[in-house]
């Protein structure tokens, strides 16, 4: 098998181009074949999908096999309508493979798979090329398609360089430790938002990202930066290029002149960066190094071809020297699992929904701000690169017939020569509104986009929006009607803790709500009536289960009516981060005083708008007074028959342990 894989990357091997990008590159430039995935996607009855990015854009054959019966449910070379293959690259290919059942793909069942990869002269199976993607005993990956829903897995906001362990290693330990078992696996992991962090990169994370781009030949592309009066960047190779590449790229993001809320009649209107993150020091700009980010976040492949040694890095600002350096060991410590985050999204069907830094940070959360962003061409193309960013790699696979428009005319954007017509698919991704989903599983599953349909203020540019306008509220109770259960997968959660959003209302008071990212569910009147109808109306499930995130700790609330004899009984599960925390100490004197000013008879309950519901804490199985656990981790959703018992459990990401959220006696 060794001698097969180096005789093929030898195939591969290409000459080293014109540093473009200011980084030393000393290291092996053969290409792998694969450099990212393969990830299962959406799988049901009647279809099962697959991404991954390869080299080549290769002749592909699938075979799928039923395990127990050894079986070949598919076995033939993938035609144009089962493979569809997009260049970011001039050695990168997404492809995004869709296999149709016409008598349906058995549920409950073993489902191994394997591809062959045909070029030229050659033709090399799946597992030669990724001995490491198999499980020990196993000859082929595989996953199984489940309906009914008895286990799923759940999280958001992993960001590469936060100090903690990767939660998503742990989905690989829990896969092995289940012995693969049809039974036990969990039925899909959900991943609510964040899956990478456009706006907040590391330096050593760049650097990777500019050596991918070199060694992939990802496009270039130009833009204009009307703005740029000193600092003048106006395509990707002056802006490698720039002194302020790394660390200091807050100098070359556009700014806009923006109103002061409320209070602005007191303020003279000053100019202010229109991307708000305090961490956007590093914010990702081109396609390329949006792409390159995606492939470094999810597979080992890549950083095997990397260099990221300080002493070899010309242009890392000197001042940022012991930073790089503190970086670079949590990078170095999240690249080395890697190997086990793509071998569990291998094995299991993976779906996603983005939320703001997977744009950047306060993506949308004012009219305001959208009218800076969006009329300022450069903001708007860095935007608009992260969207097809977010589409290439996350949206495409969640259930690729809902998006057939966009799979028919995105691809045409892109050939050998790079991105053609740039601008225009960027609109056309803009004015895209049918980023939600649902799955036909049981319960059923609702999944929002809370980003690109905001409620917004015609009175106050400065207010927050709601997190979804009137005609999607009214779409979603649609959905709803009759279904006897739902999971509605959001973002952000709907009940937050309530001295969080006071602290947020007040700062959007004073004309600030950027600063402390108000945007939850209450900050808008309209949108949290009509959601809050939505729950109390008789025609709508009588048992919601809410799996959200965005908020960097855990916790879960049950939550029903007053005065109401029937009503829906609602279990909103918050899990987050998968790689990412809460500050220890400002979340804990947070949670104190919450309880105080908003404990169970405390009159502040009744100027918020759940007055007419009761929100009882379940509280974590950890020796603490706290209800909200501040720990990296993914969560893991248990159901009985009926669903009648909900079990709610984080899965530790630094020692794997389970921290189950108990229901109060």
């Amino acid at each position: 098998m060794i001698v097969v894989i180096l005789r093929y990357w030898a195939l591969l091997t290409i000459e080293l181009l014109p540093n473009r990008l200011g980084v030393t590159i000393s290291i092996q430039t053969s290409l792998p074949p694969i450099v990212a995935g393969p990830i299962v996607r959406h799988c049901a009855a009647d279809q099962v999908n697959f991404w991954l990015v390869t080299t080549k854009p290769f002749t592909v054959s699938c075979k799928l096999i039923v395990k127990n019966e050894n079986r070949a449910l598919f076995d033939k070379r993938l035609t144009a309508q089962e493979i569809q293959q997009v260049q970011i690259g001039q050695h990168a290919y997404i492809n995004l493979i869709t296999l149709k059942a016409e008598v349906g793909f058995p549920i409950n069942e073993i489902l191994e798979y394997d591809f062959s990869f045909l070029d030229a002269t050659s033709e090399y199976s799946l597992v030669e090329l990724l001995p490491s993607l198999v499980y020990e005993h196993q000859k082929l990956p595989n996953f199984v398609i489940k309906k009914t829903i008895k286990e799923m897995l759940h999280g958001s906001c992993r960001k590469p360089h936060f100090v903690s362990r990767d939660g998503l290693c742990q989905v690989d330990r829990l896969l092995k430790e289940s012995s693969l078992s049809a039974e036990k696996r969990p039925s899909m992991l959900m991943m609510s938002g964040d899956q990478v962090y456009a706006d907040d990169v590391a330096g050593p994370m760049l650097v990777a990202i500019h050596q991918v781009i070199q060694l992939l030949g990802l496009f270039d592309e130009s833009w204009n930066n009307e703005q740029a009066e000193k600092n003048l960047v106006n395509n990707s190779q002056q802006l490698f290029a720039s002194e302020f590449c790394y660390y200091r790229r807050e100098q070359i993001l556009p700014h806009e002149s923006a109103l002061n809320g409320n209070i602005n009649k007191f303020f003279v209107t000053s100019k202010k960066p229109i991307f708000t993150s305090a961490n956007a020091k590093n914010h990702l700009v081109s396609l390329a190094e949006i792409m390159a980010m995606y492939l470094l976040v999810w597979s080992p492949e890549l950083w095997g071809l990397t260099d990221l040694s300080l002493d070899k890095q010309t242009n890392i600002p000197q001042p940022f020297h012991k930073k790089y350096q503190s970086e670079l060991v949590t990078i170095n410590e999240f690249s080395s699992g890697l190997f086990k985050v793509r071998r569990a999204l291998a094995h299991l069907p993976i779906y996603m929904i983005f939320d703001d830094h997977d744009i950047t940070d306060d993506w949308n959360l004012t009219r305001g701000w959208e009218e800076a962003a969006y009329n300022n061409s450069f903001s708007k193309q860095i935007l608009g690169n992260a969207l097809i960013g977010y589409w290439l790699c996350q949206g495409w696979g969640n259930m690729p017939d809902k998006f057939t428009a966009l799979m028919t005319s995105v691809p045409k954007h892109f050939a050998n020569e790079g991105v053609q017509d740039h601008m225009q698919l960027i609109d056309m991704l803009l004015s895209w509104d049918e980023w939600h989903y649902s799955l036909a599983t049981s319960p059923k599953i609702v999944v929002l986009d809370t980003r690109t349909r905001r409620w917004r203020s015609e009175s106050n540019a400065g207010k927050p929006s709601g997190l979804m306008d009137w005609e999607s509220l009214s779409e979603l109770q649609q959905e709803l009607i009759n279904q006897p259960d739902i999971i509605l997968v959001s973002p952000a959660p709907i009940y937050g803790v309530k001295l969080i959003e006071t602290v947020q209302r007040i700062f959007t008071f004073f004309g600030k709500p950027l600063l402390v990212d108000a945007e939850n569910w209450m900050a808008h009147s309209g949108t949290a009536n009509v959601m809050l109808n939505i729950f109390r109306h008789h025609k709508t499930p009588p048992n919601f289960i809410i799996l959200s995130g965005d908020v960097h700790y855990s916790f879960v609330y049950e939550i029903t009516h007053r005065f109401k004899r029937n009503s829906s009984k609602i279990v909103q599960i918050t899990c987050s981060g998968i790689k990412n925390q809460f500050p220890k100490t400002l979340l804990t004197t947070l949670e104190q005083l919450n309880s105080f000013l908003y404990a169970t008879y405390s009159p502040l309950n009744w100027f918020t708008k759940r007055r007419s519901m009761k929100i009882r804490e379940r509280k974590p199985s950890i020796k603490t007074e706290m209800s909200l656990y501040n720990q990296s981790g993914v969560g893991l959703l248990k159901l009985s028959q009926n669903n009648q018992k909900i079990e709610t459990f984080v899965i530790q990401a630094d020692t794997g342990g389970l921290v189950e959220f108990m229901e109060k006696e």
